[in-house]
């Protein structure tokens, strides 16, 4: 249960996924394209491989990336050398600015399940107290524990219906 708990910590969490999304999207892009810094157009290829690996990674729905000209307009307010081009944390502030709203949404998804799933254990507590043989096991467990494990199923079932 703690370790489905340290994926609910909120934006710190998710700071930190969109962090390692972005340092591994930033190094491929520089390995590939031999530069230290990203042109946009290298730019733009990065902002769809982090948008695929948030979609594969965060629990919540799918995000479609942004267009060419929003990722042009944002990358002008991220080049802070005015270069034209960005470098490593030029990029990682680029990806929060960007993400920001992204995250807001898993967040509301979560909250969601968090409220739904405990009033969903207590009607399917109520329910499956008068089934022969699961009946006595589900009357002897408390609330609270019940809940806590049908939130984990639903939480499982969740991530585990995202991966695939």
């Amino acid at each position: 249960m703690g370790q489905v708990l340290d994926k609910f910590h909120g934006k710190e969490w998710k700071k930190k996924q969109i962090r390692k999304i972005s340092d591994k999207v930033y190094e491929r892009i520089t390995v590939q394209s031999g530069s230290a810094t990203l042109t946009f157009e290298n730019l733009y290829i990065a902002v769809l491989l982090v948008y695929n690996d948030i979609n594969k990674l965060l629990p919540g729905p799918h995000f479609d990336p942004p267009s060419k000209e929003q990722v042009r307009s944002m990358m002008q307010e991220c080049d802070f050398n005015l270069d034209g081009e960005l470098d490593h944390e030029e990029f990682v502030e680029f990806i929060q600015r960007l993400t920001t709203d992204t995250l807001i949404v898993v967040s509301q998804g979560l909250i969601v399940t968090l409220v739904v799933a405990p009033t969903v254990a207590m009607t399917t507590k109520k329910a499956t107290e008068g089934v022969p043989g699961v009946g006595k096991v589900v009357q002897k467990l408390p609330n609270s524990i019940y809940a806590s494990l049908v939130t984990l199923a639903i939480v499982l079932f969740q991530t585990s219906r995202e991966e695939v």
